[in-house]
């Protein structure tokens, strides 16, 4: 059984089957909503029901309040139909993204490698090419895990038939445990993908700004390389934070972009460094790097923000007082259900993605 869901104001229908949530069927069809964590916790994919019946599915409390739910308001990532429905979503098309149909494939596990002693370097082979936009992640489904999970894909779109995850180890996360201390290199895996509105703006000429947290630092791997893989002439900035330099990780990487590139910057911080590091570069939180380097001067950027919340609040917070304004701030929150268990994860003062 499958039912109609008109969206509006596009005025496209699109087809869902039974026990299948609109986000998922929309983002197969070709009809891209706007959407963030994909699981129920950001509200990113809030759209209005005008007609019809459907089940709520897991959504959080604090992104789906009561008075919303009164109101008809659901979570596309979440809500399933149950009789042809009409909704209203706030669809803003970008002249940049490209839009990659959503699809299954098959994987194999290739190579697994400690990038710090948190952060395992995962790297996939798939069945097939998947085209994706340097930015987007898939959903990994693991042996014996319930659902599955998003992790951002880290390597360049130009390396057919490959995905690389970086994974950071969640203390009583099965997923992230799983990846730690059961996955070995031939293992079968399913995902499917690409997901996620995460990309460069690529026909605004400023130069960029990325700001990276942990294994946040996927993303903007991707986004540059894609960048510098082209030829781009912009400069391009990666701050990337850490607690010390074992959590540093692909330093040697970057480095090594700064001696090929000449329009690539690559500023380390390190909020809590060891003696035994001897540690000669910015210590404190990577926004606060951001504001030093940059003299609170940042205006005329397009900014890239990617890892917790914490971290992009507080950089959000340093771009906006450095002068740069909402329009040119992009971010990728690495949202947990933890995360959306708090209405404290998600920032008063910045919802763009």
């Amino acid at each position: 059984m499958s039912y109609q869901v008109t969206i509006e104001p596009l005025g496209t229908t699109i087809e869902v089957e039974e026990d299948q949530t609109i986000l998922d069927a929309a983002l197969r069809q070709g009809v891209w909503l706007p959407f963030a964590c994909g699981h129920g916790t950001c509200g990113t994919c809030k759209v209005q029901v005008t007609d019809g019946f459907f089940d709520l599915g897991d959504a959080s409390p604090f992104a789906l309040m009561d008075i919303e739910r009164e109101e008809n308001k659901v979570l596309a990532c979440c809500c399933k139909p149950e009789s042809d429905m009409v909704i209203e979503a706030d669809v803003d098309e970008d002249e940049d993204f490209l839009g990659y149909l959503v699809e299954d494939y098959q994987a194999k596990v290739i190579e697994i490698k400690d990038l710090s002693p948190t952060i395992k370097g995962v790297r996939l082979a798939i069945d097939r090419n998947m085209q994706f936009q340097a930015g987007q992640y898939i959903n990994l489904q693991l042996p014996g895990i319930e659902g599955t999970r998003a992790f951002s894909i880290a390597n360049a779109p130009s390396e057919a038939g490959i995905i690389e995850l970086h994974i950071r180890h969640v203390i009583g996360g099965a997923a992230t445990s799983y990846v730690h201390e059961s996955l070995n290199t031939g293992d079968d895996v399913e995902l499917s993908g690409p997901y996620g509105q995460f990309f460069v703006r690529k026909s605004d000429e400023k130069n960029m700004i990325f700001i990276a947290g942990g294994s946040g630092l996927s993303s903007p791997q991707s986004m540059i390389l894609d960048l510098l893989e082209a030829g781009d002439q912009r400069t391009i900035y990666l701050f990337q934070g850490a607690r010390d330099v074992a959590e540093l990780y692909n330093q040697a990487l970057f480095e090594s972009w700064v001696k090929q590139y000449p329009n690539f910057r690559y500023i380390p911080a390190l909020n809590a460094p060891k003696v035994e590091d001897a540690w000669q570069g910015f210590t404190g939180f990577v926004h606060q790097a951001v504001a030093d380097y940059f003299e609170n001067k940042c205006g005329g950027h397009k900014a890239y923000l990617c890892g917790p919340p914490p971290m992009i609040d507080a950089a959000i917070s340093t771009l906006m007082q450095s002068r740069l304004f909402e329009r040119d701030i992009h971010t990728e929150r690495f949202l947990s259900a933890a995360d959306g268990a708090s209405s404290e994860s998600r920032s008063a003062l910045f919802r763009h993605i």
